[in-house]
């Protein structure tokens, strides 16, 4: 079944590129083109969404003028600014760009493990105070890895840090026992009880209202002292101010923080200035090519679409995790 040509309007932030294939989005719809500010009247009569602002709430405050509105696609692994009631509520189908991150963020938590186990970050200090000081490293196989976060993110996380010998665990919304990615999976519900036992902990999980400071002063304060920290998922997974308290006291060791609460980072914020602090852009999984990748996932959606056949990477309005049906 071929469904009528659909009215597609694309979200876009001022000074984003528009995806690569435009030409071929227009092809397949009739597009109109739309930031925050002029949203509410380019959604009326629309059918199709694409979030190509990943990070914008700009639906939920235009809603009411979503009236024939019937698939919201967001150009991100992470949907939280797409969990509002009304959208959860609603028939709509909300799809993500599941796949395109999954490798280069591995990749990047990879990285931050062994910056800090080879303390790379302090040789680059050095180096530009010139001073010649040597140091001894640590082997990271051998280590344990708490991934939280189940998904396709953090199972490619398992794998990559399987393979260079680390142990892996993985904190999830059920327990299972030898997992191939993620080995014996915990319930991130009972946090607090298991870091304790990993030498890392990532963060990959999405941010919902379950998840949302779920590494809180108390999960802190049950790491280990030595304990590292990496957040790859999205800033308010971790309690900011009960970080920066755990980091000041000693409580764990370091953080790696590719996401903050609130981004960008505030110039005020005392996590810029601590030592054993690695900061950067939310930038783990944009690898160059990135956006491409994005649009052309979107527009084999959007050939589904109009062919009338199921939808890739369907997600749950009212949890934010895959939708299972």
């Amino acid at each position: 079944m071929t469904l009528p040509r659909p009215r597609l309007v694309v979200l876009t932030a001022e000074g984003t590129p528009r995806p690569c294939n435009e030409a071929a989005l227009q092809e397949l719809a009739d597009v109109r083109w739309a930031t925050a500010a002029d949203l509410e009247p380019a959604l009326r009569g629309a059918d199709v969404l694409l979030s190509w602002d990943f990070l914008s709430t700009a639906l939920r405050d235009a809603w009411g003028a979503a009236d024939a509105l019937r698939w919201v696609h967001v150009a991100a692994a992470g949907v939280d600014a797409m969990l509002f009631d009304a959208l959860a509520e609603s028939s709509v189908v909300l799809t993500n760009s599941r796949g395109v991150f999954d490798q280069p963020i591995a990749e990047f938590v990879l990285a931050s493990v062994l910056a800090h186990d080879k303390r790379l970050h302090e040789s680059k200090d050095l180096q530009r105070e010139h001073r010649w000081v040597h140091r001894e490293v640590t082997r990271s196989a051998g280590q344990h890895v708490l991934v939280v976060g189940t998904g396709a993110i953090g199972r490619a996380c398992g794998r990559l840090l399987q393979s260079v010998g680390l142990t892996v665990r993985g904190a999830g919304r059920r327990e299972v026992t030898g997992d191939p990615d993620l080995g014996d999976i915990v319930l991130t519900s009972a946090l607090a009880e298991h870091v304790g036992w990993a030498d890392h902990v990532v963060l990959t999980a999405p941010l919902t209202p379950e998840t949302r400071h779920v590494v809180s002063g108390a999960v802190l304060a049950a790491m280990k002292p030595t304990a590292h920290l990496i957040n790859v998922g999205r800033g308010a997974l971790v309690d900011e101010t009960a970080l920066v308290t755990a980091l000041q006291a000693g409580e764990i060791a370091a953080a790696s923080l590719d996401v903050v609460e609130t981004e960008p980072l505030p110039e005020a914020s005392p996590l810029w200035d601590l030592p054993q602090v690695a900061i950067s852009a939310h930038m783990c999984g944009d690898v160059v090519g990135w956006r491409d990748e994005l649009a052309l996932l979107f527009e084999d959606n959007l050939r589904r679409y109009v062919a009338g056949e199921a939808l890739l990477n369907q997600v749950d309005t009212r949890t934010g995790f895959p939708y299972r049906g």
